[in-house]
């Protein structure tokens, strides 16, 4: 059977209509990317983790989206700065992926990426525990959706990336397995 893969992550739609009072599970979820993101590769071979998909290696190694994962949290961090400072729109992400493109994470070893990815979003997570409710509801304009986002929002947002990449991973495992049956 062939694995189903996931949506692409630039057409997603999203309703930031949760209520803050889901603020505090948002966190749990996004606090425990790492653990699932380790759980779900530490068995894999290195074959399987630097190895491309697609006709012509163009989508990422489950290695460099381990890396992925870990390169964004800069942003994240950055917009929770843009919240603080009363902006009226949140910065940009890089939707070319440069910084991932550039890092060349399948030359690292995976655990050194687990342990760089696990210590930048703990630091992400302590900064949305101090928030009360009113920093929670802090809203700003996200530039590629064009609508308002709440600090809570950017915990769910976060957290469906987070899933959407999980995924991915599945899929990569899943197929370069059936390749070598």
């Amino acid at each position: 059977m062939k694995p189903m893969k996931e949506a692409e992550w630039f057409k997603r739609q999203f309703n930031f209509d949760l209520p803050v009072e889901l603020f505090p599970a948002l966190i749990e979820r996004v606090r425990g990317t790492p653990a699932r993101l380790e759980e779900l590769v530490r068995s894999y071979p290195p074959e399987i983790l630097t190895t491309r998909l697609g006709e012509a290696g163009e989508r990422w190694s489950i290695q460099e989206v381990v890396g992925h994962l870990y390169d964004l949290d800069e942003l994240h961090e950055g917009r929770l700065e843009d919240y603080k400072a009363g902006a009226e729109v949140l910065r940009a992400a890089d939707l070319t992926n440069k910084k991932t493109h550039e890092a060349d994470h399948n030359s690292k070893s995976v655990a050194e990426l687990f342990a760089d990815f696990r210590e930048a979003r703990m630091r992400f997570v302590r900064r949305l525990e101090e928030m009360d409710e009113a920093a929670a509801s802090a809203s700003a304009m996200h530039p590629r959706l064009g609508k308002p986002m709440r600090v809570m929002d950017l915990a769910y947002f976060v957290a469906e990336h987070d899933d959407h990449h999980l995924a991915e991973i599945t899929f990569a495992a899943r197929t370069l397995r059936t390749a070598d049956e």
